[in-house]
Order: C-alpha cells, then sequence, then structure tokens
C-alpha cells in the first residue's frame, strides 16, 4: 500500500534534552524553509514536507449567550488560561493494541505508527488497559506482559502515555471494534448472581461493568469491586513504577462503561437502543433496589422506593412520549427530584470510592490522575434532558449536573475528560433536541467553578477540518489541559486526513490560534511513502507500515 503525507508544519517537534528518557541529545531544529544539507535524506525529505500549507481552518461562529441553571454562560467560559506551550495532543491506540491473549498486536505497523505520529508532533498516545486482558488467569494473577513491551516502544518512539484502567467490557458500544469481555472468573461470579451487574426495568442484565450497588459488598470470590480495582491499580504501579510520570504522564481512572463515570443507559448491543432516544433507567439489580428502599424510608416516603419511575418509557422514545420527561413530566415533581437526587448521588458516590483509591495508590508518582465524564448532548435543549438523566447526570432546565461531578473530582486532584469537543450544533439531526457546544460551555463553566483541569476528546472519528477547527476554537477559549484524539486507525494516515491532523497538531500547539505560514511558503510538497526501490533517495518504510493498520 502507498501513502501520500501533505504537511503544513515540521514534523519534527524538538525533543527535551532534560527528559531521561531520551537517549539521543536533540539537534536544534531549523527553521521550515532553510535547507540542511549535511541531514540524512530521509530527515530533509520529512522536512521538506513543512513547506506545504494547510487547508485554512476556519474558527467557528462564537455561540450566544444562554440562560442556563440561572447563570449567563458566554461562550469563552473555559477552566482557565491556555497553557504555555499550547495543548499537547494524543492520540488513542486501537482498542485491541494489547490483545485479548496479552501480546502486542500488529508490533511493525505499531511502532511505525508510533515514530509517524511523533513526526507529526504528536505529544502521546492512549491505550486501555484491559482488565479482562490483564486479570483474565484468576483473581490476583496479573499479566502485564504486554502493556510493559507497550510502554517500551512508547518509550524508544520518544512519546508519552495516557494509559486507562478499564474495567468495563469493550464490545457492544459506538466505535467498539473487538470484543474483551470481563475477565472470566468475574462472569462466572455475573451468572451465579446476575445481580451484580446493571438490570433495567425490563430485567435485561448488561455486563459491560459490576453494577455500582455492590461497590462495598464482597461479591467478587470474597472481594468489594472497589477492592479489586484498587488490588489492580497497586499492581499497576508497583509494576510500571519507573516509567510513572514521565513515560506515563497520566492515570485515566475507567469508572463506567466505555470507562466514562455513566450508568449505561443506551447499550447499542443487540439493538437495545438507538440515536436519539432517552435510555433506561438502570436501578433494578437488587443492591440499587436496597439502596433505594433505604434512601425512600428516610426521607418519610417508603412507597417511592419499591422500583424506579413507573412513567420513565423505553430506550428508543423522545421525553414528550414519556409521562416522566415531558414537558412538566414526573421528573419536576418532589418524588423525580427524590429519584434523581438519590440515582446521580449513587454515581457521584462510586466516582469518589473508586478514585480515593486511586489517589491513594499514585500519590507522590508524578502520574495525573483523570476520569471521563459523557457528552449526552441529545434532548439537551428540551427542559428535562432525558438522556443524561437515565445516564446519571442530574441536569436539567433548573438542576447543574456537571458541578457536582467536577467538584468531586477537584477533592481528588483528577482532570475532567469530556468528550464532543469537535460537534457543532448546526450538524445535528433537528428532531434530536442537540446541543453539544452549549453542553460543552456548561461543563466548562463547572470546571472553572470547581477549580479542576478540563482536557478534552472527539466523540466519533472526524477527519474534517470543520472539526478540528471546533476543537481548536475550544482548546483555546476553555484552556484545555490536554487533547485526546480518537482515533489512530489506517484513515488517520491517508494523504488529506494525515495532512489535515498535522495541521490540527501545530495549531494545538500554538494554543488553538490559527498560525500564519512562512513568506517562502508558497506551494505544496509532496511527501510520498510506499514502495520505493533502493534506487530511490530515501525510503520511509515505518509509514508504510502505519498505513497498514
Amino acid at each position: 500500500m502507498a501513502l501520500t503525507l501533505r504537511s503544513s508544519t515540521s514534523f519534527l517537534a524538538p525533543l527535551d534534552p532534560s527528559s531521561s528518557k531520551f537517549l539521543h541529545k536533540p539537534e536544534d531544529a531549523p527553521p521550515s524553509c532553510v535547507a540542511v544539507p549535511q541531514a540524512p535524506a530521509r530527515l530533509r525529505a520529512l522536512r521538506a514536507a513543512a513547506q506545504a500549507p494547510p487547508a485554512p481552518m476556519e474558527a467557528p461562529a462564537p455561540v450566544p449567550a444562554e440562560m442556563l441553571h440561572g447563570q449567563v454562560q458566554q461562550s469563552h467560559a473555559g477552566g482557565g488560561e491556555p497553557r504555555r506551550g499550547g495543548v499537547p495532543v494524543y492520540v488513542m491506540l486501537p482498542l485491541d493494541t494489547v490483545g485479548p491473549g496479552g501480546q502486542v498486536l500488529r508490533a511493525r505497523a505499531l511502532a511505525a505508527s508510533l515514530m509517524a505520529l511523533r513526526s507529526a508532533g504528536v505529544e502521546g498516545v492512549m491505550v486501555d488497559v484491559w482488565w479482562g486482558v490483564v486479570e483474565r488467569d484468576g483473581p490476583g494473577q496479573y499479566d502485564w506482559e504486554g502493556y510493559a513491551e507497550l510502554v517500551r516502544m512508547v518509550e524508544r518512539a520518544g512519546l508519552r502515555l495516557q494509559m486507562v484502567m478499564s474495567f468495563h467490557q469493550c464490545g457492544g458500544n459506538v466505535g467498539d471494534s473487538c470484543n474483551i469481555p470481563l475477565p472470566p472468573w468475574v462472569l462466572e461470579e455475573v451468572n451465579a448472581n446476575p445481580d451484580i451487574v446493571y438490570t433495567d426495568r425490563s430485567g435485561r442484565r448488561n455486563p459491560e461493568y459490576i453494577s455500582l450497588g455492590c461497590d462495598t459488598l464482597p461479591v467478587l470470590k470474597g472481594r468489594t469491586p472497589v477492592q479489586v480495582y484498587s488490588d489492580y491499580m497497586r499492581s499497576f504501579r508497583d509494576r510500571f513504577s519507573e516509567y510513572l510520570g514521565n513515560v506515563i504522564a497520566e492515570i485515566q481512572v475507567g469508572l463506567g462503561p466505555c470507562g466514562e463515570l455513566r450508568y449505561p443507559s443506551y447499550p447499542e448491543a443487540n439493538g437495545t437502543w438507538r440515536f436519539p432516544g432517552i435510555g433506561e433507567f438502570q436501578c433494578y439489580d437488587k443492591y440499587m433496589l436496597a439502596s433505594l428502599r433505604s434512601a425512600a424510608v428516610a426521607a418519610g416516603h417508603e412507597n417511592w422506593g419499591t422500583s424506579g419511575p413507573h412513567d420513565a418509557g423505553e430506550y428508543k422514545q423522545f421525553p414528550e412520549e414519556t409521562g416522566f420527561f415531558r414537558r412538566d413530566g414526573t421528573w419536576s415533581t418532589e418524588y423525580g427530584h427524590f429519584f434523581l437526587s438519590w440515582y446521580s448521588g449513587m454515581l457521584l458516590e462510586h466516582g469518589d470510592r473508586v478514585l480515593a483509591a486511586a489517589e491513594a495508590i499514585f500519590r507522590g508518582t508524578g502520574a495525573t490522575l483523570s476520569a471521563k465524564v459523557a457528552g449526552i448532548h441529545w434532548h439537551y435543549r428540551t427542559r428535562s434532558h432525558a438522556a443524561e438523566l437515565t445516564a446519571g447526570y442530574y441536569n436539567t432546565r433548573h438542576h447543574d449536573g456537571y458541578e457536582p461531578i467536577a467538584r468531586m473530582l477537584a477533592r481528588h486532584g483528577a482532570v475532567l475528560n469530556f468528550t464532543c469537543m469537535e460537534m457543532k450544533d448546526e450538524q445535528q439531526p433537528g428532531h434530536a433536541g442537540c446541543s453539544p457546544e452549549l453542553l460543552v460551555q456548561q461543563v466548562r463553566a463547572a470546571a472553572r467553578t470547581a477549580g479542576v483541569e478540563l482536557a478534552g476528546e472527539n466523540a466519533l472519528e472526524r477527519y474534517d477540518e470543520q472539526a478540528f477547527a471546533q476543537v481548536a476554537s475550544t482548546a483555546a477559549s476553555a484552556g484545555l489541559s490536554a487533547f485526546t484524539y480518537l482515533r489512530m486507525n489506517r484513515n488517520l494516515f491517508d494523504g488529506d486526513n494525515w495532512r489535515r491532523f498535522v495541521a490540527f497538531v501545530k495549531t494545538m500547539a500554538d494554543g488553538g490560534a490559527r498560525t500564519a505560514l512562512p513568506r517562502c511558503d508558497t506551494g505544496h510538497s509532496d511527501l510520498y511513502v510506499g514502495f520505493l526501490d533502493a534506487a530511490k533517495e530515501w525510503s520511509a518504510p515505518e509509514a508504510e507500515a502505519a498505513a497498514a493498520l
């Protein structure tokens, strides 16, 4: 396969000479328009690519001020000023980078891809550290070897790592390209006691993640789920202690399905849910129901604890089709406030427990902690925000659901990682009541109020200039601490996609502001990467392998 890369910026980002992870001292990077005759042929070819100008990235139109939760949220609201040196860009690796058997898959292509990302100025990569892979052989039996090999590969490439403690199943959600279930011994416990996983009103069990209702109960071979997660993270810390804080820059703590702090309210598996359905509450396992009954008794309304809302509809319905979520529905009553406070409070307590354990384990290692919050933007323009409510975010026209989350993260020094940074309102279907832009504004304001750093991701695969421009605009206004791009695959290395991505990384390095081209940069230069014979002046088999992903 042949690959053509066209880029607007130098592919060689300067290395930090003070960093202990690099073996060779970096050379000063010359201006992009100056020839360097003594450089190796391949290096000259890479630098020549810097002469190709990017397609212009138009700044998105400002979003009008909106009245949300009693405050005016301006489009420039954010969590602080952009970091000096710009916003570092990370790239998510394929979900099966370390496969079900614990080995690095497609290692040669991966090594080439890492070098290509480094040459584009990317800060690092993100990888899921699957519970179902590492602890597959039995309780407390950890196999870190595949991840150890990956860490060494990333170190050799001069990149850094965001590593996700993925305590959830892979498969059955948007973008899931492989199937990695929970550890077999955990699934044995699920078969013996199905109530340890989330359950909906119809009794359907969801094996993506262990129900938070049993966080503190010894349901996993004599250990509680929080103890199991803690033992896993402690073993990870001990195995990778020499890399934490340098090569491993960040630990993202998985807190639910897809690694996000939420309930699995919109599962795509078997067609259960379809966009833009409202989803369903996930509070019908016996442990959640026991907690609900206890809360109802404490509130003086024992009858409120027998079940979840009876009028909340089904996964694929719209808010106005239900008694609970319609304009002035049950959500706005005293009972609705009780239930939503309990349901969202349980989620907050779960996040607090697991992050408290992570904070204690990784304290002093130098690695940053983070947690991901889902960007549920459909039905945001309705009063009830139904899809957010079923996911566990008590966010309505009159109640801010994100500030409590931000404050909880701030207590543990964790970065708030938020999705859908690439989306614009005008690109969403009109019938779905979407507003990703207003949602991002609200989350930015919550992060600012709580004093927590805000980082971002794109929710869907995008390679177009509009999406990159939207992310860059948000980064500039919100002061993102980092942005993680979804995802590395063969499409990313396609010529036009790669050119736009490299230009985007340069824009982010400049703080999200568009940069002027050198005056001497008047034309495009093509960097051809493919099957070149020995008579050619240079070759780049690494990028050829990257294209084979």
